[in-house]
């Protein structure tokens, strides 16, 4: 089987598992979403990398000394049905690059990165995100059981809350557009928005 280096040798039709995404040499970020391959965004601008960087090092400082743990993309995180075991390279069909993600069972991590749902997923929307992504990785992210998830807007300077509820469904817990955020999960880590979306 030829060498995969771009991302014309792929069949859009095909499905692929993370076995065979583990193969590929293609300089393009790529994230497999169910056995399809999905092209992600051009690179972040400066404005995304700025509030990635203060969530990584406040969520961090917040996390030390606790069983939990913060990862920025690229990092794999291979996501199935929240009803299913661990599953093989070969058994997986997806695999996403959230902006930030965290993780409070160190039995799903391995080399590669996390295999399983995390705990906690933030995605930081930059002008090239549709709102066709922006549904899939919702449902997707329910659909798996990501407890609590962040869609974080620059420009709107806000935050959206989600968090499963009993039935596994996503729930709007809040907006944050004012002075703080707070994590469901960490109910002690607070954001300070003011400082969060400062050097626009």
């Amino acid at each position: 089987m030829p060498k995969i280096t771009e991302l014309s040798q792929l069949d859009p039709e095909q499905t692929y598992s993370y076995a065979d995404y583990l193969t590929w040499h293609i300089k393009e970020t790529i994230e497999l979403i169910k056995g399809k391959v999905m092209l992600m965004s051009p690179a972040p601008n400066v404005l995304h990398q700025r509030i990635e960087r203060k969530l990584l090092v406040g969520i961090d400082l917040h996390l030390k000394n606790k069983r939990c743990e913060i990862f920025p993309a690229p990092f794999d995180v291979r996501l199935y049905d929240r009803k299913q075991s661990v599953l093989s390279n070969q058994e997986i069909f997806t695999v996403v690059q959230p902006d930030l993600c965290v993780i409070c069972n160190p039995d799903i991590l391995d080399k590669q990165g996390c295999n399983g749902a995390p705990d906690w997923i933030i995605e930081i929307l930059s002008p090239g995100n549709s709102k066709r992504e922006m549904q899939i990785k919702y449902q997707l992210y329910q659909e798996c059981g990501v407890q609590e998830y962040w869609l974080v807007y620059p420009e709107q300077q806000a935050i959206h809350q989600f968090v499963l509820d009993a039935e596994g469904q996503y729930q709007l817990k809040a907006m944050f557009a004012d002075e703080s955020a707070s994590s469901y999960l960490f109910p002690d880590l607070s954001i300070d928005l003011t400082d969060l979306f400062a050097g626009r």
